[in-house]
């Protein structure tokens, strides 16, 4: 049996605290009840700024009632004249923990509170990796064993930005997928993620090339910065394109609905104003009968916020997956989320359904890295 919540003693938030870990930046907020919850912010590679802007929000949050999330968002994003991937990174991680507060007071799982659950599995999709042909094929292999039905890759090999033509990288691409596709003998969905590397031109060209592999999606293949020419691209390749990663408010996936620009959505959950950020998201992208594929290369907090999401939506298709069973993500929670044949296991337990654990956190730390950029022949800067 549930608690109402209109019965429940009422309680404010007393404290907020960050934790640096690895390219991570976590967050937890306690209530004076002593209720905590979890969430983390998808700005991954700048978590110090991400902090300090969580930070800048206490003096708004701590002494407010917990359970206005909404309310919350709204004047934290509304507050001032700016706004951007800092601002919706810290609101989003915010906003995890206060649903992680609200649904644990409730005693019931965050989906409960968001329309109930769709289902009781979350398929995933894994990461195959490998600079040569040999490596990149027998890693699939590997992930199809495991269990996965669907596998993401680059069609380019590490040295892409040092290519002598467009014809050399496009072939090698082109070979890259189609002994992927032989070696999984149709028992696994190909995944195909250009990164943003390269330009309209270029990836409609590829596309119509990798059409006779049949390819689940074709993730990001341009940058994001222009959602009619992202139609034009998915309408010229004759694939079906996958993207949003990096928007951090609603109405960028609306514009980019709106031009017919990918055929699957990507909200982070850490980054598009949260789970009610996500949430409006897989909303709109349904009234364009648009499935939704959640970003997630975060830590397991991402992923468990994530499998709330997925729980709740009708519109749901894949759930990127990097793998919790090695450090630093293993130790980070107390239980990580069961995984079995490629699916997550939806959880019942209040909350986002995990807890940090502490004793981890207290030996792990930052790892401050600023990412060197791929530089070209000619000296320039590529995207990675």
């Amino acid at each position: 049996m549930t608690t109402r919540l209109s019965n429940l003693p009422p309680t404010r938030i007393e404290k907020l605290e960050t934790f640096l870990i690895e390219r991570w930046c976590l967050l937890r907020i306690h209530c004076e009840d002593g209720t905590v919850g979890t969430g983390e912010a998808g700005v991954h590679g700048w978590p110090r700024p991400t902090a300090a802007m969580i930070d800048a929000m206490k003096s708004y949050l701590v002494g407010r009632d917990p359970s206005t999330i909404e309310h919350h968002a709204q004047a934290l994003q509304r507050h001032s004249h700016f706004m951007g991937a800092l601002v919706g990174g810290a609101i989003s991680a915010i906003d995890i923990a206060l649903w992680d507060i609200k649904a644990k007071r409730y005693g019931v799982p965050i989906y409960e509170l968001m329309g109930g659950k769709t289902r009781d599995r979350v398929r995933c999709y894994m990461h195959a990796k490998g600079n040569t042909l040999d490596e990149l094929v027998a890693d699939a292999v590997a992930k199809k064993r495991q269990g996965f039905t669907a596998i993401r890759f680059s069609p380019f090999a590490a040295d892409y930005h040092l290519r002598k033509s467009f014809e050399e990288w496009v072939s090698e691409a082109e070979r890259r997928v189609g002994a992927v596709h032989e070696a999984l003998q149709g028992d696994a969905d190909i995944c195909i993620e250009l990164h943003r590397q390269m330009n309209p031109a270029e990836s409609i060209a590829l596309g119509q090339r990798l059409q006779r592999f049949h390819p689940y999606f074709y993730e990001d293949p341009m940058l994001p910065d222009s959602p009619a020419m992202m139609g034009d691209v998915q309408a010229r390749s004759g694939l079906p394109v996958a993207t949003g990663e990096r928007f951090s408010s609603i109405f960028q996936f609306q514009e980019l609905l709106a031009n017919n620009g990918c055929s699957y959505v990507r909200p982070d959950v850490c980054l598009c104003m949260g789970l009610t950020g996500s949430k409006k998201v897989a909303a709109m992208a349904e009234a364009h009968h648009v499935k939704v594929i959640p970003h997630n290369p975060l830590s397991p907090i991402s992923t468990a916020a994530c499998v709330q999401l997925d729980a709740c939506i009708p519109n749901f298709a894949l759930q990127e997956y990097t793998g919790e069973s090695d450090p630093p993500k293993r130790d980070m929670v107390v239980q990580p989320l069961a995984l079995k044949d490629g699916y997550l296991e939806v959880p019942d337990a209040p909350g986002l359904g995990i807890e940090l654990n502490d004793t981890a956190l207290a030996r792990l730390g930052l790892r401050d890295v600023v990412t060197e950029p791929p530089i070209g022949r000619d000296g320039s800067v590529q995207d990675w």
